[in-house]
This record gives structure tokens, C-alpha cells and sequence, in this order.
């Protein structure tokens, strides 16, 4: 099969042949259709997240049909639209897994980075935690950007506890928060959003969809937020977020990782004005396997379609060099067969 693979920590990736994945008793081996291209690749590629396994098949939103099932494989049959998230197996016995949080377990592991993700013309995964497709959604490849941005999206939606009417404010709006955008417009009708990204583009696509205010990240609305979501890797985005919020507002960070290159911007935290007054901050970490059920139902029900730019699998540098400077708006996916 072929497949895109990185060898190196800051070196392309490189097309390859590599032999078709064997799969165990409780596996489904996936015919791959497309595969979302993420920051976090990024993050891998850059070595801001050390891949334990090199070289390794990037990609965690893999969508496609069921090829091929294990022996004591129930969930799925041969012909099964199907997809894959960021959590590729956990332990299955721990607190958090007992819990519905295996996003939290010690034994966590990534797809497309602890194991082979969805670069490939082929992909496999336990039945577990492998992700039934609703059949409300009639193109399959545009499901693969729900995988990751609209998964991890609807997680950090679900820790924010929003209420209908509360103030909003997304911070960047790249593949995951033009999609919370669209979800929150959905699910809280009454809801104010605020927007803030330094691409233009974002900006038209923000003022497109109907924020009640777009700006860069120094832009400050007259109204503050009770709710921020940022996933802007650079600290003086999360300093400003926290000085727009409300009294009782909340900050939720959702990223991997954060850049070094501000780092001093936390030297201009006041206590007073950023923190004081019960503000509060919370970090998203991974996704759950019921994150992804329930947002890929409400998603087929609101007929959530994210922007998006195809690349041929062949040229995923490309797509990821188009994602790290900021070129087009939206999600992009891979097309793989």
C-alpha cells in the first residue's frame, strides 16, 4: 500500500510502499477513503510531540469502509463506513477508562503517532474504538475533519458548560473552531460569538458565517465573554483571552501543545485584571470514545459542513506547509482512494 510516513523529526514526509497491515482477532482493517491533516502533525513533524514510534504513519482522522474483520469482531461488517480519532486504545480497566475518560489514561495511545494512523491506503484499529459513520452523511470524505477539530471541538464545548445566552469568544479559527462556531450557533441559539484570529482570511469566513464580532487578537469588543475557547498556541493570545473574560468566566485551552516564541507575555499577568473575580481555566486533553459518538450525531443532525481544501495523498507536505502558514481557510483532508 501506499503511504506517507515520517522517518525524521524536521524532514518531509515520504511516500512509501509498505505491506498492508494484519490485523488481530478483534481488529477491522480500514480501505482508507481520507484522512484530515491536523496542527498536531505539526507539533510531531517540528518534535514539540516525540512520536515513540519512528518512523510512523501520521494522520488520526481516517475515514473509509471496513475491508476486512477480526474473528470476534461484532460491531462492524465488511462494507461498514467507518472512522478513526486521535485515540487510537487505552488500558480499558483504570479509573478514567471505567469512567468514560480513557482520554485520560496512563496508557493512552495516539493514532498516527504511538501507532500507525491514517496516511495510508490502509488503516487498522480495534472495533473498540473505531468510529461508526451516520449514514446522514452522504460524503464521506467530508466527515474525516469531524474526527479531530469537531471531536476535540465538542469536548471542549461540553467543559465549558455553556449556557444559552452566554457570551462567547473563539479564539483562531482554523479546522476546529469554525466548526465549535457552527455547533454553538446550533445549540445555542442566543448565544453572542466573538471571534478573534489574526488571518484574514479566517476573519471573512468568521464575518461570512455571522459572528456577532470578528477582530484580531487586540481588538477589544465592548462586551466581555463569559466563555473563551482558544486554540491559538502563543501565550499572549491566552493573556488577552483571560483579560476579555467576564466575572465567573471561564478559559478553555484546547491544544496539545503551546509555542515557546511569547512565552514573556505571561509576565504581564495581573492578578486583578486576568485572573481575580473566580475566573477559571481548564485544558482539553485527548477525546473519548463517547465524545466522538455523540458529536457525529449531532453533527448528521444539523448537516455540519466544515470548509475544506483536498490535497492527493502524494501531497500531504504540501497541505501541511498550506496549514503552518496560514494558506486557506478551514479543514484539510487527503485524499487517499
Amino acid at each position: 500500500m501506499k503511504a506517507m510516513i515520517l522517518e525524521k523529526i524536521n524532514q518531509p514526509l515520504r511516500l512509501v510502499d509498505l505491506p498492508i497491515p494484519k490485523i488481530n482477532e478483534d481488529e477491522i482493517l480500514i480501505k482508507v477513503v481520507a484522512c484530515g491533516v491536523c496542527r498536531t502533525e505539526l507539533d510531531q513533524i517540528a518534535g514539540r510531540i516525540e512520536s515513540p514510534k519512528l518512523p510512523v504513519v501520521l494522520g488520526h482522522q481516517p475515514v473509509g469502509y471496513v475491508e476486512k474483520i477480526g474473528a470476534k469482531v461484532r460491531r462492524f461488517k465488511v462494507g461498514d463506513r467507518v472512522g478513526a480519532t486521535w485515540l487510537y486504545s487505552s488500558c480499558g480497566n483504570c479509573k478514567f477508562c471505567n469512567s468514560e475518560r480513557e482520554n485520560l489514561c496512563q496508557d493512552f495511545k495516539a493514532t498516527g503517532c504511538h501507532e500507525d494512523g491514517g496516511y495510508a491506503e490502509f488503516f487498522k484499529i480495534s472495533e473498540r474504538y473505531a468510529v461508526k459513520i451516520p449514514d446522514e452523511f452522504s460524503k464521506i470524505e467530508e466527515v474525516a475533519p469531524l474526527l479531530c477539530g469537531g471531536v476535540v471541538g465538542y469536548r471542549a464545548i461540553k467543559l465549558a458548560n455553556i449556557q444559552n445566552g452566554q457570551n462567547i469568544a473563539i479564539w483562531g479559527f482554523g479546522s476546529s473552531n469554525h466548526q465549535v462556531f457552527q455547533v454553538i450557533k446550533y445549540l445555542y441559539p442566543n448565544s453572542k460569538i466573538f471571534v478573534f484570529t489574526r488571518n484574514i482570511e479566517e476573519q471573512d469566513l468568521a464575518r461570512r458565517l455571522k459572528a456577532d464580532f470578528v477582530g484580531s487578537l487586540y481588538d477589544k469588543p465592548r462586551e466581555r465573554q463569559d466563555i473563551a475557547i482558544c486554540t491559538i498556541p502563543i501565550w499572549s493570545a491566552l493573556v488577552k483571552a483571560l483579560e476579555n473574560l467576564d466575572k465567573g468566566g471561564k478559559l478553555i485551552i484546547n491544544l496539545i501543545r503551546m509555542q515557546n516564541i511569547d512565552k514573556d507575555a505571561l509576565l504581564n499577568l495581573e492578578y486583578s485584571q486576568h485572573l481575580w473575580m473566580e475566573k477559571k481555566i481548564q485544558t482539553v486533553a485527548n477525546v473519548t470514545k463517547k465524545d466522538a459518538e455523540e458529536f457525529l450525531i449531532i453533527a448528521s443532525k444539523m448537516k455540519l459542513k466544515p470548509e475544506i481544501e483536498f490535497y492527493p495523498l502524494k501531497k500531504a507536505n504540501e497541505a501541511l506547509t498550506d496549514l503552518k502558514e496560514g494558506r486557506i481557510k478551514g479543514s484539510k483532508v487527503l485524499i487517499v482512494g
